[in-house]
């Protein structure tokens, strides 16, 4: 007997399941803010070189003389702001000045100390350790050292949650996410930074993955996707608390602390977590497992047959080689076009989350609408892909996304900041679609994905995700290069080119609504031919009842 079937005794999901669900999806949520940590932390204000001498100095202005000396050492840039790297070395017995008292015959130097508005934020961390104008590529590099931490977590969580248990291993990341997010705060310098949120960012996926797995694990199969996308909606409701926190401490600090202390709630909510029975009877743990599954049936006010628990079978399904994914052309080409695909649906929806400053307007309303298109994104797979298809859904929002982010070339180069809201909802349009394009990815990859090679083909997949995530900080940096109004389109042209190549490729891939899931390599190669669609058709019309079919 599958394990599945010990559902229709306990129910699947009854109110044990929901209240172990609600558990979990409080642990889930609160990974929100640590993905998005940096958006506040590394904070970048503005700032321009302090005046020599001057060990008072502000960026605010604090008089008429103040301002004399501010235009007499900083040079303003083409766009007629003062320069935030540069001053004017000046000698008083052999500088020059005009008429407005601007220095002709100094030189330009790099300045070593500077000050920063406080309009925005009070203190970052990029303004303690002053990773500006040479060292600003470390913001980037600390928020890829940050995904690099999410990849190696990915496949560490993995391995010992199939050997300590999922119960064990969620405690072990919730420690280790409380820890280090604490002794972030303390971070002394930006080495210790780094390296603690590479440890923050591997906790933290091994805490949503392992939630995720045990919630999927204790609910049936008629509600497991359904409950699978629904928490998906929590992650966003984390952010907006960390959004409410950095509003008002506005200290890097502070902030930290504020995100880092609800794990202590994660702590003392994991006692009340089971642990998976699936897991417990692959392991060969029957007796652990039928006393969690008679508990569970007592809470649901159900009866369960000690003789069903008696001939429970796990599946066991052998981890196939990834070298499979290319053994036949067409399945090489459907695999290049999914990491693909995986690798921008990532870098878009960080890109855009992670760097909120490329955009025009208010940095924190900027990120709470960043956070709230979240929502819609999530929802529009509900309605769609089962109505429309996977392959049609997921090019529609991949190339709307994309077209959406191309745009703002138009409204940056000819409306500036006249059109700056028209920019910012361009965006805003842009993150919603690729948070959408995220979610059918998943569904539209696992359908097409042999089973046999299935777990390789996923996990392949979401490694080339990682990978977007690393590279997308450095696709905002491309803003620089440029500078002025211009550059902030920059890294949005970037993000929009790739979602419509991304959609012109996904034309390449065949539809799996109402296909059968292919099983074999054999079965991958031929999911396009008219003889796998008329068993297909023949399944639906009841002619053939043992085979799988996909049903969202």
């Amino acid at each position: 007997m599958k394990f599945d079937d010990i559902f229709k005794e306990i129910g699947e999901f009854g109110p044990y399941q929901r209240r172990n669900y609600a558990f979990l999806i409080v642990v889930y949520l609160l990974t929100g803010p640590i993905m998005t940590l940096s958006v506040f932390v590394m904070g970048f204000p503005e700032h321009r070189c302090q005046i020599p001498g001057i060990d008072n100095d502000t960026y605010a202005i604090q008089g008429t003389q103040h301002q004399t000396l501010i235009h007499k050492y900083i040079p303003l840039d083409k766009d007629g702001k003062y320069e935030k790297c540069i001053l004017y070395d000046i000698s008083q017995s052999a500088t020059e000045f005009d008429n407005d008292s601007r220095p002709i015959n100094a030189t330009r130097v790099k300045c070593t100390a500077w000050v920063y508005s406080q309009d925005v934020f009070h203190d970052t961390f990029v303004t303690k350790e002053n990773l500006v104008c040479d060292d600003k590529y470390k913001i980037s590099l600390s928020k890829t050292i940050f995904f690099a931490g999410v990849l190696t977590g990915s496949f560490m969580f993995g391995m010992i949650s199939d050997i300590l248990g999922r119960r064990k291993t969620l405690l072990i990341a919730i420690l280790l996410e409380l820890s280090s997010t604490l002794a972030l705060a303390w971070s002394y310098n930006y080495v210790t930074y780094a390296i603690l949120r590479f440890c923050t960012g591997a906790a933290c996926v091994g805490m949503f993955m392992t939630s995720y797995v045990i919630g999927m694990e204790w609910v049936g199969p008629s509600t497991r996707t359904y409950a699978g996308l629904i928490i998906a909606f929590f992650g966003p409701v984390g952010e907006l608390y960390f959004i409410l926190v950095s509003y008002f401490a506005r200290d890097w600090f502070w902030i930290i602390i504020s995100v880092a202390i609800p794990f202590g709630i994660d702590a003392l909510i994991w006692w009340f977590i089971p642990e998976s029975p699936r897991w417990l009877f692959s392991r060969g743990k029957n007796k652990e497992a039928t006393q969690i599954l008679e508990k569970a049936a007592q809470y649901n006010k159900k009866e369960l047959s000690p003789k069903i628990l008696e001939n429970v079978v796990i599946e066991k399904r052998e981890a196939g080689k990834i070298w499979l994914l290319f053994s036949d052309r067409r399945l090489g080409i459907r695999t290049i076009i999914i990491f693909y695909n995986w690798m921008v649906a990532s870098m878009v929806f960080y890109g855009l989350s992670l760097n909120t400053g490329i955009l025009y307007g208010d940095y924190y309303i900027n990120f709470l609408i960043v956070v709230l298109v979240e929502f819609p994104g999530h929802a529009l797979p509900l309605f769609m892909i089962d109505r429309f298809g996977r392959k049609k859904s997921h090019f529609v929002y991949m190339a709307v996304g994309g077209l959406a982010c191309l745009s703002t070339i138009f409204t940056v180069n000819f409306g500036g900041k006249d059109l700056q809201i028209l920019t910012t909802a361009l965006a805003m349009v842009g993150k919603m679609f690729a948070t959408a394009a995220f979610a059918t990815i998943y569904v539209l990859s696992a359908e097409l994905f042999p089973t046999a090679i299935r777990n390789a083909g996923m996990g392949s997949s979401s490694c080339w995700a990682r990978v977007g995530g690393m590279i997308s900080p450095f696709i905002a940096d491309t803003a620089d290069l440029v500078g002025g109004t211009s550059g902030t389109a920059i890294p949005l042209v970037i993000f929009g080119g790739a979602c419509l190549l991304a959609a012109g490729l996904t034309l390449i891939l065949p539809e799996t609504l109402h296909q059968l899931l292919p099983e074999t390599i054999e079965d991958g190669k031929n999911f396009t031919t008219k003889e796998y669609k008329e068993r297909s058709k023949q399944y639906r019309t009841g002619l053939t009842k043992e085979i799988e079919i996909t049903k969202f």
